[in-house]
């Protein structure tokens, strides 16, 4: 199942020499003002990095960002129960399988912006409704301190990570409510097929501290050293190394799977927002926010072709990709997800 996909991926620091286009965009022509200036966003990005993003766009275009900022299930979650009365215009952030759930559900309309032109096929949406915005894969975050301390070696593989010496010591989000987690389960069942996945899934959760909410906190568990390992995308992995906390990144030997963040616009989502969301979903696929991926230190591959990115990047091409499917991991999100929930670890007592 394993083929090698041509992209990058942030393996070393934040070189921050690099001019960013938040401030060529801010010197550019505004394009017309908007004929309503308002537009409500769920978003799974995490706290840090949403006001480089929403701040630029309203300085662009004059249009301000009322925002929710929730992890990936949780963002589907508030749209599903919200569907006979949405309360938001455009879904943000998150993996693709998360958006093929929600559009398998009825919660989401087809729009493809022209930006699309910029990207290449393989991060596309076949059925037309989400849009990409980044590229990450799944990733161990080790603790460099830790592992001296305790004078192992770096974890290689998923195997690895069963191991005895690692319990407690493993941090990871609950698929249910993270897009981020829910990646690793359904690259576990298209690695190694379901019912072995389960059966490693059950001997990993001897090892996990404790199962969080979103995708992102995991690493920060590690930089702050109360886990050694933590299992997330690489831009949130890397973070903290960027930031000076004593963290390397390993992608298990095995194969391993990666996301397409998206973004869509909400079925029956405000009526006099929609240009505004069309726009802002335009915008977020755009060089002048594509580079922004620098400024914010948030070490996200753009997938528009024409963006620049973090000096230092290196090609994933010798690394083992699956051929990750997005579409089937969509379609059986629920059931998957219900199967850890009962054979796993159920909802009770997630970490924020």
């Amino acid at each position: 199942m394993n083929r090698k996909i041509r992209c990058v991926v942030f393996l070393v620091p934040l070189c921050l020499a690099v001019l960013a286009c938040g401030s060529k965009s801010s010197s550019s022509s505004r394009e017309a003002s908007p004929a309503y200036n308002q537009l409500t966003v769920y978003t799974a990005l995490p706290d840090q990095e949403i006001p480089t993003y929403f701040n630029a766009f309203e300085k662009e275009t004059g249009i301000h960002i009322n925002y929710v900022r929730l992890s990936a299930g949780e963002m589907a979650a508030r749209i599903a129960v919200e569907k006979n009365n949405p309360q938001a215009s455009v879904m943000h952030g998150g993996s693709s399988d998360t958006y093929v759930a929600a559009n398998k559900d009825g919660l989401l309309v087809p729009y493809q912006s022209p930006e699309l032109s910029n990207i290449p096929a393989q991060y596309r949406d076949s059925d037309g409704v989400w849009n990409p915005i980044y590229v990450g894969a799944i990733a161990f975050a080790c603790n460099t301190e830790w592992f001296k301390e305790n004078n192992m070696a770096l974890p290689a593989s998923w195997a690895d990570l069963i191991k005895p010496q690692f319990k407690g010591q493993v941090s990871m989000a609950h698929p249910a409510t993270s897009g981020t987690s829910y990646t690793i389960l359904a690259t576990l069942v298209q690695l190694f097929g379901e019912d072995e996945a389960f059966s490693y899934l059950r001997q990993l959760n001897a090892n996990v501290r404790q199962y969080t909410k979103a995708g992102a906190a995991p690493p920060q568990e590690v930089a702050l050293g109360e886990a050694a390992i933590a299992i997330t995308f690489s831009h949130d992995g890397l973070k903290p190394k960027t930031e000076g906390y004593p963290v390397e990144l390993v992608f298990p030997s095995e194969g391993t799977g990666y996301e397409v963040g998206a973004a869509a616009l909400i079925k029956g989502g405000f009526e006099r927002e929609q240009e505004n969301a069309r726009r802002f979903i335009d915008w977020s696929m755009s060089v002048r926010c594509q580079e922004l991926y620098i400024d914010s230190g948030s070490n996200r591959l753009p997938v528009n072709t024409r963006a620049r990115y973090t000096p230092g990047l290196v090609s994933l091409d010798n690394l083992p990709i699956i051929n990750y499917d997005a579409v089937w991991a969509g379609e059986n999100k629920r059931a998957f997800v219900e199967k850890f929930d009962a054979q796993i670890r159920d909802q009770s007592d997630l970490k924020q």
